[in-house]
């Protein structure tokens, strides 16, 4: 299924009208819901005409699909979206998002720049900037909008009040959650020396990074943009790319046989995209959480919306926007598998034994839908949801199930009273010694039907069912036989007041035994949920710790620097940051919380009592309630016949 969402050509994600009014295409986002697959995204942005498309187009293994132009005018608007195969994982899907280019003159909204910039960030994994010549105070100025994101993103929501910290803790967390970043100089032609050194292209970027000291204006505008890359971005990368062809035929390069490029401009894209395809990791949200196609594409409309309302994208809203629709259709898929799978498994009558192995079988598949899918469900309301649904399912199959386990003996019971119904209708009972006679023939009836394979539950209620209904006739064939004196009869009407006492009781065990199998049926049920759910939650804080190390490793290594540089001040702002991290650390390594909230759990879940309670109402409102009522009244008027 999802390798055939992947697509042939690119399609507009999030469209910029005339307005610079951002919207979601919806055939693009039906497009990425079909993807099941774990997504990569890879994020370009940079000025318009610098050659983005064309990079974009090389990690599609394509020569041709984003829009390059060979104009002054900007050829690709809002964000474009190209699903292809991922070269190197399979089973993952490569998500390509080639943006509009920053700075376009025809556009004339520096607002709308910033906010696609911010887009870019919020949904890669690895965040391409691509320019061109070389990384100067020029270039870095241009990059004015990694500044902007403080205002542009949040990472808590705070509600209805705001502190006044709330901008420097959302500073310090961007580097938790912000994509790997690279970037990429164009026609480069610079020779890489430092002080007439050697040096990588990432050490050339690191360079370009370095902050000056001082707390005049000039130094404290330097360094800023460069701050902010450092440190929201603690993963960062540079590859640079000779000019790929000369003169005129850089217009053409959709047509370009390779054989025509730069021979070190080709060798530096294959570097480029092997990196890309080896480090690039799977798009994940605050909590460590993998995204798919389809859940990349609820994300993508969260933002947007809140964009078009006004607000700040906040990750920690965003992420619960995300968890409520996944564990909805968590689950609605979960139930509706359960649901789907006993249709087709069930065959009814059947055996109580065998449909608690199947609603067993089939609901531990459906946990398993859901506990996949769903996250964040932190009180466990959707767990809850899709057990008592799952239940409530259960117990109108089992009333099904009674119900035509019910018909089936009662059919068995008319096949076997064909004799003792001629006999009443030819009246052969009604002479002396008709009694012992009737009696006879519905022991004969009861007998082959006690002895009849494959009866199962319900059996007693249909023979008691049975018996109830015929004491009335058997008094009035008792009362009308001359054969037998009076205390004949009340020794006969007392067996038979035995006889069906007896078979009442039976019932009820029947009934008890029955009750007793969906309690243990449910307490199954809970003891599975409660095993999913412990590794779900051992997973889930897994994924936190290492979210909490990586960020953690990243600031030691800032603060180390900063020290190593004499940025004394700096250091000692980040101190703080480094010991809410360890404490995080800590805690996420300590697993007895996990222990005490599994327990918390086990008492919320653990309902099962009132879920009888309800599987007993609920069989009281359905025709067997009825039905027994009835056996009542008729066995009262019997009891009032015979004088008791």
């Amino acid at each position: 299924m999802a390798s055939k969402m992947h697509m042939d050509a690119p399609i507009c994600l999030i469209i910029n009208n005339a307005d610079c009014q951002l919207q979601v295409n919806p055939r693009a986002l039906d497009i990425l819901k079909g993807i099941t697959q774990p997504v990569v995204v890879v994020a370009i942005v940079g000025l318009f005409r610098t050659g983005k498309s064309y990079l974009m187009n090389i990690l599609a293994g394509q020569q041709k699909g984003f829009a390059l132009g060979s104009t002054i005018q900007s050829q690709t608007k809002g964000i474009w979206v190209w699903c292809v195969p991922h070269p190197q994982k399979p089973d993952h899907t490569l998500v390509l998002l080639d943006t509009e280019g920053l700075g376009d003159v025809e556009k004339g909204d520096s607002k709308n720049d910033s906010w696609i910039f911010a887009l870019a960030v919020l949904l890669s994994s690895i965040f391409v900037y691509n320019s061109t010549g070389t990384i100067n105070q020029y270039a870095l100025e241009q990059l004015h909008f990694v500044s902007e994101l403080t205002d542009l993103i949040k990472v808590k929501s705070t509600g209805s009040s705001v502190r006044a910290d709330d901008d420097f803790e959302d500073e310090c967390q961007f580097s938790r959650f912000f994509p790997n970043f690279v970037w990429v100089v164009r026609d480069f032609s610079l020779e890489l020396k430092i002080d007439g050194r050697d040096v990588t292209e990432k050490e050339y970027l690191e360079n370009s990074l370095a902050l000056k000291k001082g707390f005049s204006k000039r130094v404290v505008d330097y360094n800023f943009t460069r701050e902010c890359i450092r440190h929201f971005f603690p993963s960062r990368n540079c590859f640079v790319f000779v000019r790929p062809v000369s003169g005129k035929d850089i217009n053409d390069m959709e047509s370009l046989p390779e054989s025509a490029l730069d021979p070190q401009f080709v060798q530096q894209t294959r570097k480029f995209c092997d990196f890309v395809f080896q480090t690039a990791e799977v798009k994940r949200v605050k909590g460590g959480y993998q995204l798919t196609g389809r859940t990349f594409s609820s994300l993508v409309e969260s933002y947007v919306e809140t964009i078009l309302s006004g607000a700040v994208p906040c990750l920690e809203n965003a992420v619960l926007s995300l968890a409520t629709i996944e564990n909805e259709a968590a689950v609605k898929e979960a139930v509706g598998h359960y649901a789907s799978q006993m249709q087709q498994l069930v065959e009814f009558p059947a055996d109580i034994r065998e449909l608690s192995y199947l609603h067993w079988k089939c609901e531990s598949e459906a946990l398993q839908i859901y506990m996949k899918r769903s996250f964040k469900d932190e009180d466990r309301q959707y767990q809850k949801q899709f057990m008592c649904e799952v239940t409530d399912h259960y117990v109108k199959l089992t009333v099904k199930n009674e119900e035509i386990s019910l018909e089936k003996f009662r059919s068995l019971l008319r096949d076997l009273s064909v004799t003792l119904e001629t006999n009443l209708r030819d009246g052969a009972y009604a002479q002396p010694g008709g009694y012992e006679v009737y009696i006879r023939d519905r022991d004969q009836v009861v007998m082959k039907f006690q002895a009849s394979p494959n009866k199962g539950g319900m059996a007693q209620e249909a023979l008691d069912e049975f018996l109830v209904s015929r004491s009335g006739e058997g008094t009035a064939i008792l009362k009308a036989d001359e054969y037998l004196s009076e205390a004949e009869k009340k020794l006969a009407d007392e067996k038979e007041r035995v006889a069906l006492m007896e078979q009442e009781k039976k019932v009820a065990e029947e009934e008890n035994l029955q009750a007793e199998k969906l309690l243990k049926d449910q307490e199954r049920s809970h003891q599975e949920s409660m095993a999913q759910l412990q590794r779900k939650m051992e997973e889930e804080a897994e994924n936190i710790k290492k979210e909490a190390e990586e960020a953690l490793e990243s600031k030691l290594k800032l603060y180390k620097e900063m020290l190593e540089k004499g940025f004394q001040e700096k250091a000692e702002m980040m101190e703080s940051e480094i010991s809410t991290l360890r404490n995080e650390v800590s805690e996420a390594k300590n697993n007895n919380y996990i222990v005490g909230f599994i327990q918390d759990l086990w008492i919320q879940l653990s309902h099962i009592a009132d879920i009888v309670d309800t599987l007993r109402q609920q069989r009281c409102l359905c025709s067997r309630g009825q039905r027994r009522r009835q056996r009542r009244r008729q066995r009262q008027a019997y009891n009032e016949t015979v004088g008791v």
